[in-house]
């Protein structure tokens, strides 16, 4: 991926820093992802130590990204806390509505809020950009309620924008894809269990360690596999023995059919269920 720097992304850069400036203290949502990586280096560039990362541990991220989360924040010098995140115990999340995303952050940003404060900060803030309005995020209600703040979305930067900024200052997520919620592998009203969280990340990093695209996604459908790679990387994994190494690892996950979709990956394929 290549992109070009453009005076549009530095002048919604430069939005983005006076946004921050002008809140003082930020307590910032953290999940390691490109957003809210570039988030949190901007917050620590612009107010210093008025900066604490918040990421929350939960069986729908996978422990690599809490890792990866743990050794960035480390590497900007930031204060960070990680809490444990018990989504799974309401069964308002588990149910898989349409709206779990709600029900989540409402968990989720009550109890940052909840720490934030506690710790000496009043803003909380999240990595929601600008093209994020563009999908079903239910959740994104949850933080307005809450009073949570997401500067890249009102400084109007897209994800191109982050990418491009990201890459500018020297950020190794830059190029990094975008890892969703485990949750968002299962098909709504269909029950979340972390046994499908785990048949869903596991299954995923061996397509990813075979030397498949990273932005490739497991859908969860009880006993089916429904895997989304690049639209280039299907004809690989067609070949007979990737193939069979594929059909055997998905078995052993406890998947008794293994398919593959036609259209490639389509981030939020599942939304297509119902209406917005």
């Amino acid at each position: 991926m290549i992109y070009h720097n453009n005076k549009m992304s530095e002048s919604k850069y430069k939005k983005l820093k006076e946004i921050i400036s002008g809140l003082k203290q930020v307590a910032v949502a953290y999940s390691g992802g490109v957003d809210s990586t570039f988030l949190l280096k901007v917050s620590s560039d612009v107010l210093g130590e008025n900066v604490l990362a918040i990421t929350a541990r939960s069986a729908t991220l996978p422990g690599k990204e809490l890792h990866e989360a743990e050794c960035m924040a480390k590497s900007f010098k930031v204060n960070h806390l990680i809490i444990d995140s018990d989504e799974l115990e309401n069964p308002d999340f588990t149910k898989n509505p349409p709206d779990k995303c709600y029900v989540c952050k409402k968990i989720r940003f009550s109890s940052l809020i909840k720490i934030a404060k506690e710790n000496g900060f009043t803003h909380v803030i999240d990595g929601e950009n600008h093209d994020d309005h563009k999908d079903y995020r239910p959740g994104s209600k949850a933080a307005r309620e809450l009073g949570v703040r997401s500067p890249l979305s009102e400084s109007g930067l897209t994800k191109n924008d982050i990418r491009e900024l990201s890459k500018k200052i020297g950020l190794p997520t830059w190029d990094k894809p975008a890892y969703a919620c485990l949750a968002t592998r299962i098909p709504y009203n269909t029950t979340i269990t972390g046994e499908k969280l785990r048949q869903v990340n596991e299954g995923e990093e061996f397509l990813r360690n075979l030397g498949f695209s990273p932005q490739l996604r497991v859908r969860h459908y009880g006993d089916s596999a429904r895997i989304e790679l690049d639209p280039e990387d299907i004809p690989g994994i067609t070949e007979a023995s990737t193939r069979k190494k594929v059909v055997n690892y998905f078995k052993t996950l406890g998947f008794k059919f293994v398919t593959i979709d036609l259209e490639g990956y389509i981030m939020g394929s599942l939304n297509k269920t119902i209406r917005t």
